[in-house]
């Protein structure tokens, strides 16, 4: 099986712009990053993370989000995710999560991913 290692930690920086930022406020409103994009940077980073510790033909699927988004970051902000491998218990995966930028922490939480083999997972999705 893996060899995933506690306390491994990765980051990744996301710019804010149009493909990320909330428009529904208006031509004129305020353009900040999404809480979903939010939430799926969070997640990829943590992927990305434990990725190369797995077997090959194993991955990792999101099986739950706990976080909070703290404040706003603003269009054309460099918003830097972070995640931390805090355990591992069997199949699941356990992260620590942020994400900041230069000024201020923008969200932070947990999240859990489960360790899966693709083929396995494909055939159970589509028999």
């Amino acid at each position: 099986m893996a060899d995933l290692k506690i306390n491994a930690k990765r980051e990744e920086t996301v710019e804010v712009g149009n493909d990320n930022a909330i428009s529904f406020l208006g031509p004129e409103g305020p353009r900040v990053l999404g809480t979903p994009h939010m939430i799926g940077y969070m997640e990829r980073t943590c992927r990305n993370l434990v990725f190369d510790m797995l077997d090959q033909g194993f991955d990792t699927v999101g099986t739950h989000v706990n976080v909070s988004h703290c404040a706003a970051a603003a269009m054309g902000s460099s918003v830097t995710f972070e995640a931390e491998l805090i355990a591992v218990n069997e199949r699941r995966a356990e992260f620590r999560v942020a994400a900041r930028t230069a000024e201020k922490l923008i969200g932070e939480g947990q999240h859990q991913r489960a360790i899966i083999d693709v083929r396995r997972f494909k055939q159970k999705v589509n028999p």
